[in-house]
This record gives C-alpha cells, sequence and structure tokens, in this order.
C-alpha cells in the first residue's frame, strides 16, 4: 500500500479551514484531476476524476468527522484508498492543515508514478491551491459540522 503525509499552515481560523474543507463539492477548485464531486449523504459522497486522462467514477465513505478536528474517509467499492485531513489551531488566525492518504497503486502509470514521488507532489501542490482559496475567500463558502463516530 502506498501513503503521503502532507502538511500545510493556512492563514485563517481552523474553523474556516474545516468548514471549507468540509463542502466536498468545493474540491474541483483546488484539487487536480477532480472533475467533480456530489454530495450523495451526510457521510457519502461520489467523485469523478480524470487522471492521465483516464476517467474514474467511485464513492466514499466518511467514516469519522469531529468539527474543527478531523475527517476520516475510505472508498467504497472500485480503487482501495482511504484518508484523513486533521485541523490544529496554532493561533486564532492560522491553522495547520495534515492530509494523510493511504491506497493501492493499480497498474503500471499508477505503481510508477508513486513510485516517482508524483503523488506526493500532487497532494502538495492540492494543499496549496487549498491555502490560496481559503485564504482568498476568507470565509468558507459554507459548512457541514455534523459529528460521525468510528465505525466499532
Amino acid at each position: 500500500m502506498a501513503s503521503v503525509i502532507e502538511t500545510i499552515d493556512v492563514d485563517v481560523p481552523v474553523r474556516t479551514a474545516y468548514n471549507q474543507w468540509t463542502q466536498f463539492e468545493s474540491f474541483p477548485n483546488f484539487m487536480g484531476g477532480v472533475e467533480s464531486v456530489t454530495q450523495v449523504g451526510d457521510t457519502l459522497t461520489h467523485w469523478v476524476t480524470k487522471i492521465n486522462g483516464k476517467e474514474e467514477e467511485f464513492d466514499a465513505e466518511i467514516t469519522e468527522q469531529h468539527p474543527d478536528e478531523r475527517v476520516a474517509w475510505k472508498s467504497v467499492g472500485g480503487k482501495n484508498h482511504a484518508g484523513v485531513v486533521t485541523f490544529h489551531r496554532l493561533d486564532d488566525a492560522k491553522t495547520k492543515v495534515t492530509v494523510q492518504l493511504d491506497w493501492e497503486p493499480e497498474g503500471l502509470v499508477e505503481k510508477v508514478g508513486q513510485a516517482i514521488g508524483s503523488d506526493d507532489r500532487q497532494v502538495k501542490a492540492d494543499l496549496k491551491r487549498f491555502k490560496t482559496f481559503i485564504e482568498q475567500r476568507g470565509v468558507e463558502s459554507g459548512a457541514w459540522r455534523g459529528d460521525v463516530q468510528p465505525p466499532k
């Protein structure tokens, strides 16, 4: 299984950063390769991605969510991946955002991409675009502050 961890500091309060991250349908604004994300239910999203000219669709389920702290998810069917994003208050106007992704590379292109670090670079670039996106806005475009407990 492949894994990547990336962190960035954003100049907005933790509540603002967290609230924006829960607006999954805004992800195409800052995530490369993400064509669309549709919020199907409180804990289910449908993704359409296009990477290296290849379009894929999958569902992801929120497995744990705690306001201003973390959002964790895993794929449902299709590609095997999971992740978590955590939010750490640095001061009243600054937040550390950390993303950890784990996935099973499929096929030669994904295995080579993982081996040469292109996935790490993609996540780092996505976080930089998130930083620009939220700092330029200054406020979140919405919020979902539900609490989802991990499965037992």
